[in-house]
């Protein structure tokens, strides 16, 4: 995976965590965490920060 591609899951991430305090989107971001650490062998949420 390229580095744009993992940029581009990481704003996902963080406009879906946005979001989820109005809606529930908690399959996605666990889609989301699962794929990312699947290419990088980190979580996402401490990439994040």
């Amino acid at each position: 995976m390229k580095n744009s591609e993992l940029r581009k899951l990481i704003s996902d991430y963080t406009l879906l965590k946005i979001k989820s305090e109005k809606h529930d989107v908690n399959k996605k971001l666990k889609e989301i965490e699962h794929r990312y650490f699947h290419e990088t062998g980190r979580n996402i949420f401490d990439d994040v920060i």
